[in-house]
């Protein structure tokens, strides 16, 4: 029986993906994205209510970008990388969202900025982030409350702006959401 010869004899032999572009040139960033095709979801804001996240388009990818960036986050004493990397992927995919495009980089690096992931900070701040983060690579609903806390202005927000959005969310965080906090103990 003949074989078209471009079918490998080898049924393992799979065909090899190769970069394409010249050494030095790199994908861009994607583009825009606008709800064009019958069933999207449409409008500024879709969804609403606790537990009901950021539609936007592929944010799933946020979770491969920030177990890239795990070696970069300073953790706390008592932080574990899977439910840090958690809560910074969904900000990040939240992030995206609003810009209507997939989540970069840049994305997971606000996200980190945003808690603290990118630099040391203070004690008092790091207690406090670690039980509000703990548990949050398993538990959906407590996830959603740390990601939905970050007002959409401090996503867009960028430069000095950003700096003080931060410590203004950060004081918020640690009045409303941990009320009856308490430092941990030491291990």
């Amino acid at each position: 029986m003949p074989t078209d010869p471009f079918v490998p004899p080898d049924p393992d032999a799979r065909p090899r993906q190769q970069q394409t572009l010249p050494p030095g040139v790199a994908l861009p960033p994607a583009s825009h994205w606008h709800p064009d095709r019958p069933g999207d979801l449409s409008g500024p804001v879709v969804g609403h209510g606790e537990l009901t996240g950021r539609p936007g388009p592929n944010v799933g990818f946020a979770y491969t970008l920030a177990e890239r960036a795990k070696d970069r986050m300073r953790l706390g004493p008592n932080e574990h990388i899977d439910d840090v990397a958690a809560v910074v992927a969904e900000i990040a995919g939240k992030r995206a969202a609003l810009f209507g495009r997939a989540p970069v980089m840049q994305d997971i690096e606000h996200a980190m900025s945003v808690l603290g992931y990118d630099r040391y900070d203070s004690a008092a701040f790091v207690e406090a982030r670690t039980l509000l983060v703990l548990g949050a690579a398993h538990e959906y609903g407590k996830r959603r409350a740390v990601v939905d806390s970050v007002p959409d202005e401090l996503l867009r927000s960028a430069g000095v702006e950003l700096k003080d959005r931060i410590e203004a969310w950060r004081s918020a965080v640690m009045s409303r959401l941990l009320p009856d906090f308490r430092p941990l103990p030491t291990m």
